[in-house]
């Protein structure tokens, strides 16, 4: 029997109860790709929530309601007067000297960590970068609901939070951010909050703007108030659009007017929290303006009882499907595909090469605490413009869980850095099937394996920290050692994303257009290419900006746009 029928067999004719990491290790000597490293046995929290920024930092956090951390904070820092779980929490009020940190910042260059005080609880919350660089986190728990709180990037270890108590005009909690042209962002939803409001205020301080559309789409089996993490994606044409659960919508929020309905997403089962799914805007190419083909790809979740069932101890499949769509196309159509398996509580992140990853997550339950069994330890690349049933490839797989509270980021060389999974109401390391988990790891897409060196370009110019101008031309000259390909460079943008709960806020990547490609001396060539015209393309902040070539791209450099 030939490799490509024993896969057929394997992936297709084998009964769901095979899907376990015995059987996925057999898949993987057939179509397995990328590598793992392990960063840090123990960053000192489990990583709820993360943040890439241009720096080179990332920013992690979990809960101040989960009691002491694995990490202190520096001498003379503590967090006093922190609420308790309540019905919720499930935990007793930390005492007033609870001075560990429940918030990291981790040098990538360096691999190290410290400790960052911040005073509110920010659980199940949400963020955005400004145009400025700096992280905009809001909502949480407890007195953390209407909290604002700022993170400016620094060098020299003195950075902490900076919280606005009343920043919000609403408590959000399970809300999603997104940052917008006008350098706003925009906090949509949360728990029994259906509508949105700005930060910062360019208008009455306390104006919230009601958005029936998240009412009308709860899930009566995950409880009417509930309409948790919609996945909200900036349109080409500056409205939003808007999953929740099944349904989609195009909001102008300018104008608080619902300019479009999306059919339904085929069969109808939820994708949000805490059915878990995830979804990404596709990369987006000949950039135009507001003519610019943008597609959205949704997937995984699981079925409309998995969250009660899975409380009953029973754990139904997770969803194998995704959903595609045109979201600018005049009459838009679902196209469904099936990935190698089920998954609930996956990450998708964009990879440079315009590929996506799915990682992380279970393929059995829902989100929530102890609500999911059989841990997803694939990593499936998914190439969106490969052929139809094709698009699909399994990676090599990690040996750690990453369930419920897991989060993934891109980061400046290309390799993805996965923490967090904390299934439970507090850290717990014994006497359960899935810890909690403190490490960091890494996975390296296959574009990094060594045999492709003499094919990965070196950016050479415009400096890492550049500016550009919306609609410039700009010259990038890189080098390749082997042999080249200029028919295949591209150049690419991609917006660091806020990781939390499955999704990736703010995500976007760019195909730059192509003025002209040339060799400019030995090994070294010359790339010119439009900038986006607008901040309904890119809004204005800091992207990664990488060459790829014969699709292996370089290490990213940091460019501003405004």
């Amino acid at each position: 029997m030939t490799p490509k029928l024993i896969l057929f067999f394997t992936l297709f004719l084998l009964p769901q109860t095979f899907h376990n990491r015995g059987f996925f290790a057999a898949v993987a000597a057939l179509r397995g790709g990328g590598k793992w490293d392990l960063l840090q046995s123990s960053i000192g929290i489990s990583a709820m929530h993360m943040q890439l920024l241009h720096n080179d930092k990332i920013v992690a956090f979990d809960r101040t309601n989960i009691g002491p951390s694995n990490i202190s904070l520096p001498a003379g820092k503590c967090h006093h007067g922190v609420s308790g779980g309540g019905s919720f929490g499930g935990n007793k009020t930390p005492p007033d000297d609870n001075c560990t940190a429940h918030s990291v910042e981790y040098d990538v260059v360096s691999n190290s960590i410290r400790p960052v005080l911040v005073l509110s609880d920010f659980w199940c919350s949400s963020a955005s970068v400004s145009p400025a660089g700096t992280l905009i986190q809001t909502g949480g728990y407890g007195e953390g609901t209407r909290v604002v709180r700022r993170f400016n990037p620094c060098n020299d270890a003195e950075c902490d939070w900076e919280e606005i108590k009343y920043g919000l005009t609403r408590p959000r909690w399970y809300s999603t951010d997104h940052i917008l042209p006008d350098g706003r962002q925009i906090i949509v939803g949360g728990r029994r909050a259906f509508n949105y409001e700005f930060f910062p205020k360019s208008g009455p301080a306390d104006a919230v703007y009601s958005l029936p559309f998240l009412a009308q789409t709860t899930d009566p089996g995950q409880g009417a108030e509930n309409n948790l993490y919609p996945f909200v994606l900036l349109n080409v044409d500056g409205n939003l659009f808007i999953f929740a659960n099944n349904r989609a919508i195009l909001l102008d929020y300018v104008n608080n007017v619902v300019v479009r309905q999306y059919p339904q997403i085929p069969g109808g089962e939820p994708r949000n929290y805490p059915s878990s799914g995830s979804a990404v805007l596709l990369p987006l190419k000949n950039l135009k303006g507001s003519t610019t083909m943008a597609e959205v790809l949704v997937c995984g979740g699981s079925p409309k009882d998995a969250y009660y069932n899975a409380r009953r101890n029973i754990f139904v499949g997770a969803l194998n499907t995704c959903g595609r769509i045109v979201i600018t196309d005049p009459n838009p159509v679902w196209i469904t595909e099936e990935m190698p398996f089920p998954r609930v509580m996956g990450d998708m992140v964009v990879l440079p090469t315009g590929n996506v990853l799915i990682i992380n997550g279970a393929t059995n339950g829902a989100a929530g605490w102890d609500l999911a069994r059989n841990p997803a330890f694939h990593p499936v690349l998914y190439r969106p413009d490969g052929p139809p049933r094709s698009r699909f490839d399994l990676q090599n797989p990690n040996k750690i869980p990453r369930m419920y509270h897991s989060t993934a980021v891109l980061i400046t060389d290309g390799r993805v850095l996965v923490a967090g999974s904390n299934p439970h109401a507090t850290y717990k390391f014994t006497n359960v099937a899935f810890p909690t988990e403190l490490s960091m790891e890494a996975f390296s897409p296959s574009y990094l394996d060594p045999k492709y060196a003499a094919l990965r370009p070196e950016i050479l110019s415009p400096a890492s920290q550049s500016w550009l101008s919306y609609g410039e031309v700009v010259s990038v000259q890189f080098k390749v050692s082997g042999k080249v390909d200029l028919s295949s460079v591209k150049v690419t943008m991609v917006s660091p994303a806020f990781s939390t709960h499955s999704f990736s806020m703010n995500q976007r990547l760019l195909v730059l257009n192509i003025v002209k490609v040339k060799a400019a001396g030995e090994e070294s060539y010359g790339i010119d290419v439009v900038a986006p015209d607008s901040g309904n393309l890119a809004p204005s902040g800091y992207y990664l900006l990488f060459v790829v070539h014969r699709e292996i791209p370089s290490k990213g450099i940091w460019v501003h746009i405004q």
